[in-house]
Protein backbone atom coordinates (compact mmCIF):
# COMPACT_ATOMS: atom_id res chain seq x y z
CA UNK A 1 0.00 0.00 0.00
CA UNK A 2 1.23 3.31 -0.91
CA UNK A 3 2.21 5.80 1.83
CA UNK A 4 0.35 8.95 2.17
CA UNK A 5 1.96 12.43 1.73
CA UNK A 6 2.54 13.76 4.88
CA UNK A 7 2.83 17.83 5.88
CA UNK A 8 6.59 16.74 6.26
CA UNK A 9 7.07 15.16 3.17
CA UNK A 10 6.28 18.42 1.72
CA UNK A 11 8.22 19.94 4.12
CA UNK A 12 11.30 18.19 2.91
CA UNK A 13 10.56 18.65 -0.66
CA UNK A 14 10.71 22.43 -0.06
CA UNK A 15 13.18 22.60 2.87
CA UNK A 16 11.05 24.56 5.28
CA UNK A 17 9.79 23.82 8.53
CA UNK A 18 6.19 21.47 9.09
CA UNK A 19 4.70 24.15 11.03
CA UNK A 20 5.17 26.96 8.02
CA UNK A 21 3.84 23.83 5.72
CA UNK A 22 0.49 23.72 8.09
CA UNK A 23 0.34 27.41 8.39
CA UNK A 24 0.25 28.24 4.33
CA UNK A 25 -2.51 25.32 3.75
CA UNK A 26 -4.30 26.31 6.63
CA UNK A 27 -4.70 30.15 5.11
CA UNK A 28 -2.53 31.50 7.70
CA UNK A 29 -2.00 35.64 7.23
CA UNK A 30 1.72 34.94 9.06
CA UNK A 31 2.45 33.12 5.23
CA UNK A 32 3.60 35.00 2.15
CA UNK A 33 1.75 34.35 -0.74
CA UNK A 34 4.36 32.80 -2.67
CA UNK A 35 5.11 30.46 -0.03
CA UNK A 36 0.98 29.32 0.50
CA UNK A 37 0.92 28.97 -3.54
CA UNK A 38 4.28 27.15 -3.58
CA UNK A 39 3.17 25.06 -0.82
CA UNK A 40 -0.20 24.29 -2.34
CA UNK A 41 1.14 22.84 -5.77
CA UNK A 42 3.73 20.98 -4.45
CA UNK A 43 1.36 19.52 -2.28
CA UNK A 44 -1.63 19.36 -5.15
CA UNK A 45 1.72 17.28 -7.20
CA UNK A 46 2.51 14.88 -3.94
CA UNK A 47 -1.56 14.28 -3.64
CA UNK A 48 -1.43 15.39 -0.07
CA UNK A 49 -5.19 15.10 1.36
CA UNK A 50 -5.54 16.60 4.71
CA UNK A 51 -6.72 15.05 7.73
CA UNK A 52 -10.35 16.44 8.06
CA UNK A 53 -10.95 14.65 11.48
CA UNK A 54 -7.87 16.17 12.72
CA UNK A 55 -8.87 19.65 11.07
CA UNK A 56 -12.44 19.03 12.80
CA UNK A 57 -10.62 18.59 16.26
CA UNK A 58 -8.85 21.59 15.96
CA UNK A 59 -11.44 24.14 14.93
CA UNK A 60 -14.11 22.76 16.31
CA UNK A 61 -16.29 22.39 13.29
CA UNK A 62 -15.98 19.67 10.88
CA UNK A 63 -19.28 20.85 8.23
CA UNK A 64 -20.71 17.33 8.67
CA UNK A 65 -24.19 16.12 10.27
CA UNK A 66 -25.44 12.82 11.51
CA UNK A 67 -28.94 11.96 10.40
CA UNK A 68 -30.04 8.70 12.10
CA UNK A 69 -33.39 6.81 10.89
CA UNK A 70 -35.15 4.10 11.64
CA UNK A 71 -34.85 2.90 8.05
CA UNK A 72 -33.69 4.38 4.97
CA UNK A 73 -35.97 2.45 2.28
CA UNK A 74 -38.93 3.55 2.78
CA UNK A 75 -40.14 6.99 0.83
CA UNK A 76 -41.11 9.07 4.24
CA UNK A 77 -37.43 9.16 5.65
CA UNK A 78 -36.04 9.24 2.22
CA UNK A 79 -37.92 12.24 1.93
CA UNK A 80 -37.42 13.54 5.12
CA UNK A 81 -33.39 12.95 4.58
CA UNK A 82 -33.64 14.76 1.28
CA UNK A 83 -35.72 17.49 2.63
CA UNK A 84 -32.37 17.81 5.56
CA UNK A 85 -30.10 17.98 2.67
CA UNK A 86 -31.71 20.50 0.44
CA UNK A 87 -32.10 22.84 3.42
CA UNK A 88 -28.28 22.28 5.07
CA UNK A 89 -26.59 21.83 1.48
CA UNK A 90 -26.46 25.74 0.50
CA UNK A 91 -24.83 26.18 3.89
CA UNK A 92 -21.93 23.93 3.12
CA UNK A 93 -23.26 20.90 5.69
CA UNK A 94 -22.71 17.66 4.78
CA UNK A 95 -24.80 14.55 5.63
CA UNK A 96 -23.57 11.32 7.64
CA UNK A 97 -26.92 8.75 7.43
CA UNK A 98 -27.37 6.16 9.87
CA UNK A 99 -29.98 3.20 9.88
CA UNK A 100 -30.72 1.76 13.15
CA UNK A 101 -33.47 -0.90 12.08
CA UNK A 102 -35.77 0.24 14.77
CA UNK A 103 -32.27 -1.80 17.24
CA UNK A 104 -31.43 0.47 20.64
CA UNK A 105 -28.08 -0.97 20.87
CA UNK A 106 -27.49 -0.08 17.28
CA UNK A 107 -28.72 3.30 17.57
CA UNK A 108 -26.34 3.72 20.71
CA UNK A 109 -23.42 2.26 18.28
CA UNK A 110 -24.27 5.05 15.82
CA UNK A 111 -24.99 8.22 17.98
CA UNK A 112 -21.23 7.05 19.32
CA UNK A 113 -19.69 6.45 15.86
CA UNK A 114 -21.04 10.37 14.82
CA UNK A 115 -19.48 11.63 17.91
CA UNK A 116 -16.39 9.87 17.51
CA UNK A 117 -16.45 11.70 13.50
CA UNK A 118 -16.35 15.07 15.52
CA UNK A 119 -20.07 15.61 13.84
CA UNK A 120 -21.58 19.14 14.11
CA UNK A 121 -25.07 17.99 15.47
CA UNK A 122 -27.12 14.98 14.95
CA UNK A 123 -30.88 14.87 13.61
CA UNK A 124 -32.32 11.65 14.94
CA UNK A 125 -35.92 9.91 14.03
CA UNK A 126 -35.59 7.53 17.53
CA UNK A 127 -36.07 3.80 18.32
CA UNK A 128 -35.12 4.32 21.73
CA UNK A 129 -37.49 4.31 24.89
CA UNK A 130 -34.67 5.45 27.06
CA UNK A 131 -33.31 8.69 27.68
CA UNK A 132 -29.90 7.61 28.99
CA UNK A 133 -28.84 6.96 25.11
CA UNK A 134 -28.81 10.66 24.35
CA UNK A 135 -26.54 11.68 27.40
CA UNK A 136 -23.29 11.42 25.62
CA UNK A 137 -24.35 13.81 23.24
CA UNK A 138 -25.89 16.26 25.20
CA UNK A 139 -22.73 16.43 27.72
CA UNK A 140 -20.76 16.63 24.79
CA UNK A 141 -22.56 20.23 23.86
CA UNK A 142 -23.63 18.64 19.87
CA UNK A 143 -26.98 20.49 18.88
CA UNK A 144 -29.63 17.17 19.00
CA UNK A 145 -32.80 17.57 17.31
CA UNK A 146 -35.10 14.96 17.05
CA UNK A 147 -37.49 14.96 13.94
CA UNK A 148 -40.80 12.46 13.53
CA UNK A 149 -40.24 10.05 16.37
CA UNK A 150 -38.69 11.98 19.80
CA UNK A 151 -38.24 11.98 23.33
CA UNK A 152 -39.18 14.32 25.50
CA UNK A 153 -36.24 15.95 27.12
CA UNK A 154 -35.31 19.69 28.21
CA UNK A 155 -33.48 21.70 26.18
CA UNK A 156 -33.48 19.72 23.06
CA UNK A 157 -35.89 20.60 19.57
CA UNK A 158 -38.13 18.37 17.99
CA UNK A 159 -40.33 18.25 14.51
CA UNK A 160 -43.10 16.19 14.56
CA UNK A 161 -46.58 15.73 13.14
CA UNK A 162 -49.62 15.92 15.28
CA UNK A 163 -49.69 11.89 15.03
CA UNK A 164 -52.89 11.91 17.74
CA UNK A 165 -54.56 14.58 14.80
CA UNK A 166 -53.40 12.47 12.23
CA UNK A 167 -55.28 9.33 14.30
CA UNK A 168 -58.19 11.05 14.57
CA UNK A 169 -58.98 12.48 11.00
CA UNK A 170 -58.88 8.88 9.65
CA UNK A 171 -60.87 7.51 12.16
CA UNK A 172 -63.81 10.66 11.60
CA UNK A 173 -63.52 10.02 7.85
CA UNK A 174 -64.62 5.76 8.02
CA UNK A 175 -66.98 7.36 10.72
CA UNK A 176 -68.19 10.06 8.37
CA UNK A 177 -68.56 7.36 5.97
CA UNK A 178 -70.95 5.27 7.79
CA UNK A 179 -68.76 2.79 9.59
CA UNK A 180 -68.94 1.78 13.84
CA UNK A 181 -66.97 -1.12 13.61
CA UNK A 182 -63.31 0.27 13.09
CA UNK A 183 -60.55 -1.33 13.77
CA UNK A 184 -57.11 -0.55 14.37
CA UNK A 185 -53.33 -1.53 13.12
CA UNK A 186 -51.78 0.23 16.02
CA UNK A 187 -47.74 0.10 15.76
CA UNK A 188 -45.76 -0.21 18.97
CA UNK A 189 -47.11 2.35 21.49
CA UNK A 190 -43.86 2.47 23.29
CA UNK A 191 -43.36 4.66 20.62
CA UNK A 192 -45.31 8.29 20.63
CA UNK A 193 -46.39 8.46 17.05
CA UNK A 194 -47.76 5.45 17.98
CA UNK A 195 -49.17 6.01 21.02
CA UNK A 196 -50.52 9.41 19.86
CA UNK A 197 -52.43 7.71 16.78
CA UNK A 198 -53.86 5.53 18.68
CA UNK A 199 -55.30 7.97 21.26
CA UNK A 200 -56.69 10.07 17.75
CA UNK A 201 -58.33 6.71 16.72
CA UNK A 202 -59.61 6.05 20.14
CA UNK A 203 -61.09 10.00 21.25
CA UNK A 204 -62.85 10.07 17.77
CA UNK A 205 -64.87 7.11 19.03
CA UNK A 206 -65.49 8.42 22.05
CA UNK A 207 -66.52 11.77 19.96
CA UNK A 208 -69.16 9.92 17.98
CA UNK A 209 -70.61 7.74 20.93
CA UNK A 210 -69.28 4.78 19.25
CA UNK A 211 -67.75 1.91 21.74
CA UNK A 212 -64.16 1.05 22.06
CA UNK A 213 -63.54 -2.26 21.42
CA UNK A 214 -60.16 -3.63 22.50
CA UNK A 215 -60.09 -6.94 20.43
CA UNK A 216 -60.36 -4.54 17.45
CA UNK A 217 -56.75 -2.91 18.18
CA UNK A 218 -53.84 -5.09 17.14
CA UNK A 219 -50.16 -4.17 17.34
CA UNK A 220 -48.34 -4.85 13.74
CA UNK A 221 -44.97 -4.11 12.22
CA UNK A 222 -45.22 -2.07 9.43
CA UNK A 223 -45.37 -4.74 6.11
CA UNK A 224 -47.13 -6.41 4.02
CA UNK A 225 -46.95 -9.88 6.18
CA UNK A 226 -48.30 -8.55 9.75
CA UNK A 227 -51.18 -6.48 8.23
CA UNK A 228 -52.35 -9.75 6.22
CA UNK A 229 -51.87 -11.75 9.21
CA UNK A 230 -53.64 -9.04 11.89
CA UNK A 231 -56.92 -8.52 9.12
CA UNK A 232 -56.91 -12.69 9.12
CA UNK A 233 -57.19 -12.60 13.24
CA UNK A 234 -59.67 -9.71 13.37
CA UNK A 235 -62.13 -11.19 10.38
CA UNK A 236 -61.86 -14.51 12.56
CA UNK A 237 -63.68 -12.81 15.11
CA UNK A 238 -67.71 -13.70 16.30
CA UNK A 239 -68.51 -9.68 15.19
CA UNK A 240 -66.00 -8.69 12.78
CA UNK A 241 -64.79 -4.88 12.04
CA UNK A 242 -66.12 -3.11 8.43
CA UNK A 243 -63.37 -0.78 8.46
CA UNK A 244 -59.70 -0.57 9.62
CA UNK A 245 -57.80 2.19 10.30
CA UNK A 246 -53.55 1.29 10.10
CA UNK A 247 -50.73 3.45 11.17
CA UNK A 248 -49.02 2.42 8.32
CA UNK A 249 -49.73 2.19 4.98
CA UNK A 250 -47.51 -1.03 4.64
CA UNK A 251 -49.49 -3.13 6.95
CA UNK A 252 -52.68 -1.69 5.46
CA UNK A 253 -52.15 -2.75 1.98
CA UNK A 254 -51.50 -6.25 3.63
CA UNK A 255 -54.97 -6.29 5.02
CA UNK A 256 -56.25 -5.17 1.64
CA UNK A 257 -54.35 -7.58 -0.08
CA UNK A 258 -56.17 -10.63 2.23
CA UNK A 259 -59.68 -9.08 2.05
CA UNK A 260 -59.45 -9.20 -1.95
CA UNK A 261 -58.54 -13.04 -1.44
CA UNK A 262 -61.33 -13.72 0.91
CA UNK A 263 -63.62 -11.65 -1.65
CA UNK A 264 -64.51 -8.59 0.27
CA UNK A 265 -65.43 -5.81 -2.02
CA UNK A 266 -63.31 -2.55 -0.77
CA UNK A 267 -65.10 0.08 0.29
CA UNK A 268 -68.35 -1.48 -0.36
CA UNK A 269 -67.89 -4.07 2.22
CA UNK A 270 -65.11 -2.91 3.81
CA UNK A 271 -63.09 -0.20 4.23
CA UNK A 272 -59.39 0.84 4.50
CA UNK A 273 -57.26 3.93 5.34
CA UNK A 274 -53.36 3.89 6.12
CA UNK A 275 -50.67 6.51 7.18
CA UNK A 276 -48.01 8.00 5.39
CA UNK A 277 -48.83 8.32 2.12
CA UNK A 278 -46.57 5.96 0.72
CA UNK A 279 -46.26 6.39 -3.07
CA UNK A 280 -47.91 2.89 -3.78
CA UNK A 281 -50.95 4.23 -1.92
CA UNK A 282 -51.97 7.04 -5.10
CA UNK A 283 -50.80 4.55 -8.29
CA UNK A 284 -52.35 1.59 -6.94
CA UNK A 285 -55.45 0.34 -9.00
CA UNK A 286 -57.15 0.51 -6.11
CA UNK A 287 -55.88 4.00 -4.70
CA UNK A 288 -55.48 3.99 -0.94
CA UNK A 289 -56.56 6.48 1.51
CA UNK A 290 -54.35 7.68 3.93
CA UNK A 291 -52.84 10.76 6.06
CA UNK A 292 -50.15 12.72 4.60
CA UNK A 293 -47.00 13.69 6.83
CA UNK A 294 -44.98 16.25 5.14
CA UNK A 295 -41.96 14.06 4.83
CA UNK A 296 -39.82 16.84 3.02
CA UNK A 297 -41.57 19.78 4.82
CA UNK A 298 -40.25 17.81 8.36
CA UNK A 299 -36.94 17.42 6.78
CA UNK A 300 -36.68 21.45 5.95
CA UNK A 301 -37.89 22.31 8.82
CA UNK A 302 -35.49 20.24 10.89
CA UNK A 303 -32.39 21.27 9.38
CA UNK A 304 -33.88 24.82 10.13
CA UNK A 305 -33.93 24.45 13.36
CA UNK A 306 -30.43 22.82 13.53
CA UNK A 307 -29.28 25.96 11.66
CA UNK A 308 -30.97 28.37 13.86
CA UNK A 309 -29.80 26.70 17.31
CA UNK A 310 -25.75 26.47 15.83
CA UNK A 311 -25.47 29.87 14.12
CA UNK A 312 -27.02 30.81 17.76
CA UNK A 313 -23.93 32.93 19.39
CA UNK A 314 -25.69 34.33 22.32
CA UNK A 315 -24.88 30.21 23.30
CA UNK A 316 -28.53 30.24 25.40
CA UNK A 317 -30.09 26.62 25.06
CA UNK A 318 -32.97 26.69 22.07
CA UNK A 319 -35.80 24.76 23.00
CA UNK A 320 -37.61 24.75 19.51
CA UNK A 321 -41.28 22.24 19.29
CA UNK A 322 -42.50 22.38 15.94
CA UNK A 323 -45.40 20.30 15.17
CA UNK A 324 -46.73 20.06 11.57
CA UNK A 325 -50.49 19.55 10.69
CA UNK A 326 -51.34 16.30 8.77
CA UNK A 327 -53.48 16.03 6.01
CA UNK A 328 -56.67 13.51 4.90
CA UNK A 329 -55.97 12.07 1.76
CA UNK A 330 -59.45 10.46 0.75
CA UNK A 331 -59.04 7.88 -2.23
CA UNK A 332 -60.76 4.45 -3.22
CA UNK A 333 -60.10 2.12 -0.49
CA UNK A 334 -62.90 4.68 1.21
CA UNK A 335 -66.36 6.01 0.54
CA UNK A 336 -67.39 9.29 0.15
CA UNK A 337 -68.55 10.82 3.49
CA UNK A 338 -72.51 10.50 3.80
Amino acid sequence: MKKKTTIYDIAKKLNITAATVSRALNNQNDVSEATKELVLKTAQKMNYEQNKLALALKSGKSNNVGVIVPRVDTNFFGSVIRGIEQELNPHGYHIIICQTDGNEIKEGDNIEALLNAQVDGILISTSSSKNSIFERILKKDVPLIFFDRKKSLNNVSSVTINDFNGGYKATQHLIDTGRTKIAHFSGDTNIEIFKDRFLGYKQALLDNNIDYEPDYVVRTESNLDDGKKAIKKLLSMKNPPDALFSASDFAALGAIQQLKEKGIKIPEDFSVIGFSNEPFTKFMELSISTIDQFPREMGKMTAKVFLEQINNTEKVKIEKKVILEPELIIRKSTSNPL
